[in-house]
């Protein structure tokens, strides 16, 4: 992808060559002690290093522009839209922005932190906040109609209605996030753009397949009723805590390219306490939504039987008269 990319990727390799021999041929930029030399410290990449260090990556850059030029036309169509769901948006798009062009994009080769807070941004964050936007619902309402007919018959393709089963995205968030971490994908990633690249657009891919069908925003087939979207939400929960105790009581780094313990225990951390997070938000939207429509539900039964009653009241007056 960009230079910056293989800069990185290339600084992870001669990181991990050091930690694992403790000494390697001096390369480019590196300190030299004879004709040896030793590569940054991966605990010097601090939190401020994350927010403040940021460079452009063109690729990301493109898709996340074109796909916000992409809502905010079809927003100005539109008369009035919920607030929430722009905040929403918005939301997204920042948090999109944040992963791929910040501090944590830049240094994501060579701290598992900041690779951590990525897979937060990408898997979880951005594919809640798109899905509470319900883009697909504002396609529908504000699209021309070639695109309102495609979108609908993509809707009922047989495809589309097997992977928005909650089960389906169920199976394949918690695949990944195992796959992902005790696999040699992420070493793999570290040195190869494409893999790189590729594994960041399967977090949001699979961040939507889980959360898209539970959130209920957008019409989707054959969509489950709440209660069994909150059972698949709560049953997603080992999944982080497994991972992150897993992580976390490691005697020794799992990764070639994050070879530092304290830096793999503070990951570790952080993907367990935001996987928790992460439940709890998309939990308390399935519990509103489905009291929202508890609701409705009882105010439709009691027009209901009130237009009933006022019948049965006519039909008297009218047998008395």
């Amino acid at each position: 992808m960009s230079g910056a990319l293989r800069s990185r990727a290339a600084r992870a390799s001669l990181t991990s060559r050091f930690y694992r021999t403790g000494r390697i041929d001096c390369g480019n930029g590196s300190r030299r002690d004879g004709s040896l030399c030793e590569p940054p410290d991966i605990d010097s990449v601090s939190y401020p290093d994350l927010a403040l260090d940021w460079a452009f990556d063109p690729a990301s850059a493109v898709v996340i522009v074109v796909l916000a030029a992409t809502w905010v036309t079809l927003r100005r169509r539109r008369d009035s839209w919920p607030l929430w769901r722009t905040i929403a948006a918005v939301g997204a798009v920042l948090a999109a922005v944040v992963a791929t062009q910040s501090g944590v994009a830049t240094h994501d080769t060579e701290s598992f932190t900041a690779h951590v807070v990525q897979h937060v941004l990408l898997g979880m964050v951005v594919p809640f906040l798109a899905a509470l936007a319900a883009p697909l619902t504002l396609v529908l309402q504000a699209a021309d109609d070639t695109t309102r007919r495609t979108v609908r018959l993509a809707l009922r393709h047989r495809v589309v209605q097997v992977a928005s089963n909650p089960l389906v995205g169920f199976g394949a968030f918690g695949a990944s996030l195992t796959v992902l971490t005790f696999s040699p994908l992420l070493d793999v990633a570290a040195r190869d753009d494409l893999v790189h690249v590729g594994i960041h657009a399967h977090l949001v891919v699979v961040g939507c397949l889980f959360v898209w069908p539970v959130v209920g925003a957008d019409p989707i087939p054959h969509r489950p009723g709440h209660g069994a979207r909150l059972l698949v939400v709560l049953a997603s929960v080992p999944f982080h805590a497994f991972v992150g105790a897993a992580l976390l009581t490691a005697s020794t780094p799992l990764f070639e390219t994050y070879p530092s313990i304290d830096d793999q225990r503070r990951a570790a951390g952080l993907l367990w306490g935001a996987g928790e997070l992460f439940t709890l938000g998309v939990a308390a939207v399935v519990f509103v939504d489905w009291y929202r429509a508890d609701m409705r539900a009882g105010a439709r039964a009691d027009r209901a039987a009130d237009a009933a009653e006022d019948q049965s009241a006519s039909r008297a007056n009218a047998a008395g008269t």
